[in-house]
């Protein structure tokens, strides 16, 4: 009998070895250890975009999208030059054909301020408003994300949610209401971002809110906005997707940025380069390489014009959850501190350097810095902008990408670097200065930087040509 016995304690041992340990189907389970974390560094990363919707006319769907949500007051947002525009027209013409109740707010300031925001926000708590919907460029989509925030939390601090060390950066925890965005240009992705910039006038710096909890609920890209686009607005807008592109590719990458977040509500939404972001940065750079020139010189080439706009997108879903770097960190204060620039095509009443322009100018000499850090990225990029690489050798890898992108530029007819937009060497302190605060994307450039690399990198920048 104890013989016996003994025999099955033995089997019963050895089948409890043998059994599968996989937690859906063992009956025993016992806790995965925590993956320990090296260092502070990150771990993972995720992915956060809105919903997109892409089609010549589908604008024409707003009315019905607004019903199926149940809404009964709608905001619509716009700027007072869109407001007379086909875009606006097609969405006014959905929502009167759906009887969509609604109050239009078209007092949006291109390149938005603090006391921009502040006034769309102040109409939006007095309409109490249940859904949003935004037409524009970015200026637009972003002041319209600004007011259903802080509509949907009408007791926070302005500065609560805006990045730190500006603002205290805190995570957005309350519910927002539904937000339609439809891009009226081909640049900013911010239909697809959780990513609202704007200029703080006291500190003469842009800055921003970054939160997934802010992203559009839908995006429409709808390419016959974009056929009544100016040849400057078209290039100017290119540009951001361009940089978009390059900075979220060539970004530290999102296992080396610290700190760990303690818990995934403080993941930022800007986390480095990772697997996805690059697939849709380096296809958004392709479509540049081959459709900006097109889409600038001829407002007919229906083809390209609509390309841009989904590489718009496409770039938006790379660096909205990837990030930028310097080129974005080090353009808030070239728009921040702008005196007397006004450029062609923009009908505004104040100085103003476009966004994209602002970025792009100090390319050249940011990616020949960065290119120390990863510079089969920075040599693959050039090799899409159209440079030969047969015979590069790799430690040229961000010379040859700055004098792509210049001789890119060039073709452009991009101003000749920030001399040209009215600074000098003598503005160089306050523009790194303007820099300094911008930690949210600097600290993801793949290579650390200096007060003094930076001041270097302006100066590099006064003449591009």
């Amino acid at each position: 009998m104890a013989a016996g016995r003994e025999r099955a304690v033995r089997l019963l041992r050895q089948l409890q070895r043998a059994a599968c340990r996989c937690p859906s189907h063992s009956h025993t389970y016992s806790q995965v250890p925590e993956r320990p974390t090296l260092g502070n560094t990150d771990y993972a990363f995720e992915m956060a975009i809105s919903n997109i919707r892409y089609g010549e006319g589908v604008t024409k769907e707003i009315g019905m999208d607004l019903q199926n949500l149940g809404a009964k007051r709608v905001c619509l947002m716009t700027d007072k030059n869109l407001s007379q525009l086909p875009p606006v027209n097609a969405v006014l013409n959905s929502l009167a054909k759906y009887g969509i109740n609604f109050q239009m707010y078209d007092n949006v300031r291109v390149e938005p301020t603090d006391q921009s925001f502040l006034d769309a926000i102040t109409f939006a708590k007095k309409g109490e408003f249940d859904a949003y919907v935004a037409v524009g460029g970015g200026s637009v989509m972003d002041t319209c994300k600004a007011a259903n925030l802080y509509s949907s939390s009408p007791m926070s601090d302005f500065l609560d949610y805006v990045n730190a060390p500006i603002g205290k950066g805190k995570p957005v925890t309350v519910p927002l209401k539904p937000l339609i965005a439809v891009p009226t240009t081909s640049g900013t992705g911010s239909e697809t971002t959780g990513v609202a910039i704007f200029d703080f006038k006291e500190l003469k710096v842009k800055t921003g809110i970054a939160s997934r909890a802010i992203k559009p609920t839908l995006g429409i890209v709808d390419p016959l906005h974009t056929l009544s686009m100016p040849e400057r607005i078209v290039a100017n807008s290119g540009f951001d997707v361009l940089c978009h592109a390059l900075e979220s590719y060539t970004a530290l990458p999102y296992n080396m940025r610290s700190p760990c977040p303690s818990n995934p509500i403080n993941r930022p939404a800007y986390q480095g380069s990772n697997p996805i972001s690059d697939v849709w940065a380096l296809h958004a750079l392709r479509i540049v390489a081959k459709y900006l020139k097109r889409a600038m010189r001829n407002p007919e080439d229906r083809e390209a014009r609509a390309n841009m706009h989904l590489a718009s997108a496409f770039a938006g879903i790379g660096f909205g959850n990837a990030g930028v770097h310097l080129c974005h960190g080090m353009s808030y204060p070239i728009s921040g501190l702008v005196k007397t620039y006004k450029p062609k095509d923009y009908n505004v009443d104040h100085s103003l350097v476009p966004h994209g322009l602002s970025v792009v100018l100090t390319s050249p000499a940011v990616f020949a810095f960065t290119a120390q850090m990863h510079p089969e990225r920075h040599l693959e990029a050039a090799e899409i902008l159209g440079a030969d690489i047969r015979t590069a050798r790799i430690k040229d890898a961000g010379l040859i990408l700055a004098d792509t992108l210049r001789k890119f530029l060039f073709d452009l007819n991009v101003d000749d670097g920030l001399a040209a937009i009215g600074y000098s060497k003598a503005d160089i302190p306050a523009l790194v200065k303007g820099t300094l605060p911008q930690e949210r994307v600097t600290k993801l450039s793949p290579r650390p930087q200096t007060e003094e690399d930076l001041s270097a990198l302006f100066e590099a920048s006064m003449k591009l040509y």
